[in-house]
């Protein structure tokens, strides 16, 4: 502990005595400052014992000293020794009072301890103190080191919940509590998800503090990792800010769980390797070959329906979109370690290929992300940075033997997200849905536009009504009565304007294709309509 105002007091070769505020002796002194100014103040920082023996003060004037101690007190002053013997022979009532009012500690300091032995004491007791620290931060460096590598970060965060007699959680890279210590701090933890949150916002390293009258404690997050993104976060928690020795291990559990991530991520790099591997041959046509490789690592993942997913970043987002995405694959790879599954992720630039269990948490992530894109599309705070990030296509269920099957349904599906400005799409939703949507395309009605233009050019002159008579005679699939009927119009009068139709556009109504493209493009120009 640092010294206090009771251990000077008691420190047997300063032979202090108490005058006024006996009650108040047990706040610590941060130093020893001697000051004759009429106002000393601003030369204060807060926590000082100040020495003085009254040269320059009207010591006996009860106002004067009344003042003189409120700035003292006001300015974090801790207490005042007042030398006897040198320009009084006791302290003056007046200076004593207002002590005592104030109330202020007030110590009075015989003739023959000079004010140079008090600062060397509270020196020497502000350096044993610093000693401890130190000395106590090592032993905590050695004991969290020693839990790191025999039982992993649940003993590394044990060890450092004990050292700053708190709590201690670790997050993953999604904002997920991993591992908590001592257990019931997982709840406490799993309410700061959102400070975690903005934490990951910032570049690493980065902390803040959380504490205030809504929090029963007082904690601190901590980024970690050595790049650009937060690999994970750690959290600790006290009932007032740590000291020297607490800050001292909380600053080895931030090494050493820097090192492990770090570690991990070096892991992880090689355990892409092999996956990108393992992607190659299934799209390869080579499943067993695939498995093989695959082994204890991804096997689980073969043995069962995967679902094949293609992310790509939007053009918004180039540059940023490998850093997205890359958030992207922490959310799934955190939500299949959350759940026990393996599940296999290449980066590959601008876009990112994932292979995940049919009906698994990664599956369940990907679309929940994608739900939160969508819904802040439809926000008040909605701005071009929620809507840019990226686009993604998920394939049906399948297995290595249909891999490459699986792939193209996802690049499918990516495209007509892109298309249709969604985050997401399944391929059971373009197979269950209709072929019209896909109508509105811009392309698909610059080509109806293009093919019926003679048309619609030659219903405007008033000489005739070809656009709705070939529309009844395709929907009627060439039945002239039933199309005639349909206008209101003789059989032979709709044989005539099919003809018409036929030397306008030049193309042969008996040609089954010709019938289908403009049977398409009067769908797609009755959408604008």
């Amino acid at each position: 502990m640092p010294p206090t105002l009771a251990s000077l007091v008691h420190h047997s070769a300063l032979k202090l005595t108490v005058r006024a505020g006996a009650d108040r002796l047990d706040v610590p002194v941060r130093w020893a400052h001697v000051s004759e100014l009429a106002d000393p103040v601003p030369y204060m920082e807060g926590g000082e014992l100040l020495l003085i023996t009254a040269l320059k003060l009207d010591a006996e004037d009860p106002e004067a000293m009344r003042r003189y101690v409120h700035r003292l007190a006001g300015a974090g002053v801790v207490g005042l020794g007042f030398a006897v013997g040198v320009n009084y022979e006791e302290i003056p009532k007046a200076l004593v009072d207002a002590c005592a009012n104030e109330p202020l500690p007030l110590l009075e300091v015989p003739r023959r301890t000079p004010f140079l032995a008090i600062s060397k004491a509270v020196s020497a007791a502000i350096a044993a103190d610093q000693y401890r620290a130190v000395t106590a931060g090592f032993a905590a460096q050695r004991e969290l080191t020693k839990q790191a590598l025999n039982a992993g970060p649940e003993g590394l965060l044990t060890a450092l919940a004990a050292q700053v007699d708190g709590w201690a959680a670790l997050y993953d890279a999604s904002g997920t509590v991993v591992a908590a210590a001592p257990d019931w701090a997982g709840r406490r933890a799993a309410r700061l998800t959102g400070e975690v949150e903005r934490l990951r916002e910032r570049p690493a390293p980065a902390s803040s503090v959380v504490g205030g009258p809504e929090h029963e404690d007082r904690v601190e997050l901590h980024s970690l990792g050595t790049g650009r993104r937060t690999r994970a976060a750690l959290a600790v928690g006290t009932a007032a800010a740590p000291g020297t020795a607490e800050r001292y291990a909380v600053h080895s559990a931030i090494a050493l769980l820097t090192l492990t991530t770090e570690r991990s991520r070096s892991l992880h790099a090689a355990e892409q390797r092999i996956g990108t591997a393992v992607l190659r041959m299934l799209l390869a046509g080579e499943p067993d070959h695939a498995r093989a490789v695959a082994g204890d690592l991804y096997g689980r993942l073969l043995d069962a329906p995967f679902r094949m997913i293609v992310a790509e970043s939007v053009p918004a987002a180039r540059g940023a979109g490998a850093d997205r995405l890359g958030t992207l694959a922490e959310t799934l790879e955190a939500a299949a370690a959350r759940s026990g599954e393996a599940v296999l992720v290449v980066p590959e630039g601008e876009r990112l290929v994932v292979l995940a269990a049919d009906g698994g948490a990664a599956v369940a992530a990907c679309a929940a992300r994608a739900a939160e894109l969508e819904a802040a599309r439809t926000s008040p705070e909605h701005t071009a940075a929620d809507e840019d990030e990226f686009v993604v296509g998920l394939s049906a269920p399948a297995g290595p033997i249909a891999a490459a099957a699986a792939y193209k349904q996802a690049e499918q599906s990516l495209s007509v997200a892109r298309r249709r400005g969604r985050v997401l799409v399944e391929h059971e939703q373009l197979a269950a849905g209709s072929v019209l949507p896909l109508l509105a395309d811009d392309a698909v009605k610059a080509f109806a536009d293009g093919l019926l233009r003679a048309l619609y050019e030659h219903d405007a002159t008033g000489r005739g009504d070809l656009v709705a008579s070939l529309r009844a005679w395709l929907s009627r699939h060439g039945q002239w009565d039933a199309a005639a009927a349909d206008l209101g119009v003789h059989r032979h009068t709709l044989r005539y304007r099919m003809r018409r139709v036929e030397e306008i556009l030049g193309r042969s109504l008996d040609d089954p294709d010709v019938r289908m493209e403009l049977w398409l493009a009067l769908k797609a120009t009755a959408t604008d309509q």
